[in-house]
């Protein structure tokens, strides 16, 4: 195998990368799943679900994740009365001009944080999630491109549901991971209490660790990160048995899915398992790089049925018989 990157543009990214794990260990205690899948969107481009109760830092993640590459970043709190113009944005008429003025929404930032997508009516995720796929939106006809890079970090409460609307299963496969936070070990509370009480978060910010030019740079990498066809062929395979559990897995696990995973989720490996290579100073992917990302890639693209749901099967059961079944190479 040819190598795809030099042993510079490795230390480069070596560099950058230890730089923003630095600035986000500085606000954020624990977490390491978050800030993997945080830096893994961002190497590709694409976007995150996370599923967590409040208070786990997601909102604290996101904005020290964005300053440390002098990144724009919005939060946007979703309610039912949320309109898609209060997000994309309007056109207002300015009366001494006699003219129409046109005012971007907040979704036009690098870092978008939707808090609580499942609270705002179907129209306005429709809208979100159209300038998520599109890079774009459109006010009065006229098409306003989202800056770059780009990442939606949407978030959902999983304690409360009244008054939610679900998001459609063809809506969840748009975003490349989904992220379930759990409550901080115990020694990593009692950081975050002495962090609080010895001023830490008070302290002045340090500078930037990066740049928008180093993201672009780190982009590009990661599309150059070598996959070998067998890697590829891992890939596949078990996307495949999702659709095509019952000779794989078994008829118990088998007759809990409805819908298997889409094309959606090869190509979601096929981009996080570049970029967790990267993440490793690897110029290759591994199967291991694959495998550790099964259940983020994977949880919200199996379609469970209602009697799966009623019994309490998780999905992430379903979706490691799934990777026993498959021969890694």
């Amino acid at each position: 195998m040819a190598p795809t990157l030099t042993s510079e543009e490795l230390e480069r990214a070596r560099r950058v990368l230890g730089a923003m794990t630095e600035a986000y260990g500085r606000k954020v205690v624990g977490q390491e799943g978050l800030r993997r899948s945080l830096l893994i969107a961002l190497l590709t481009g694409g976007h995150i679900l996370l599923e967590s109760v409040p208070g786990l830092a997601k909102t604290t993640a996101a904005q020290a994740l964005a300053k440390a590459v002098q990144a724009s970043f919005v939060r946007i709190q979703c309610t039912p009365d949320l309109l898609p113009s209060d997000i994309v944005g309007t056109q207002v008429f300015d009366y001494s001009r006699s003219a129409f003025e046109t005012q971007l929404g907040p979704v036009h930032a690098n870092f978008v944080l939707l808090d609580e997508i499942n609270r705002s009516s179907a129209k306005t995720q429709s809208a979100m999630l159209e300038a998520m796929q599109e890079r774009q939106t459109s006010i009065g006809g006229t098409n306003y491109p989202l800056p770059v890079p780009f990442l939606v970090l949407a978030t959902q409460n999983p304690i409360e549901q009244e008054g939610t609307y679900h998001l459609p299963e063809a809506q969840l496969d748009r975003f490349l991971l989904k992220e379930v936070l759990d409550y901080p070990a115990f020694a990593d509370e009692i950081e975050i209490l002495r962090r609080i009480d010895t001023g830490v978060y008070d302290q002045p910010e340090q500078g930037p660790a990066a740049d928008l030019q180093d993201v672009l740079f780190l982009q590009d990498l990661t599309k150059r990160v070598y996959l070998d066809p067998a890697i590829t062929n891992y890939i596949v395979s078990a996307v495949y048995i999702t659709r095509n559990p019952r000779e794989y897995i078994g008829e118990e696990l088998a007759k809990c899915i409805d819908y298997g995973a889409s094309p959606r989720a090869s190509i979601a490996f096929s981009k996080a398992a570049r970029a967790l290579a990267l993440l490793a100073g690897r110029d290759h992917v591994l199967p291991e790089d694959v495998k550790a990302l099964r259940h983020v890639v994977l949880r919200h693209r199996i379609i469970l049925n209602f009697e799966a749901i009623a019994d309490e099967v998780p999905p992430e059961r379903i979706i490691d018989a799934v990777f026993d079944s498959v021969k890694a190479p």
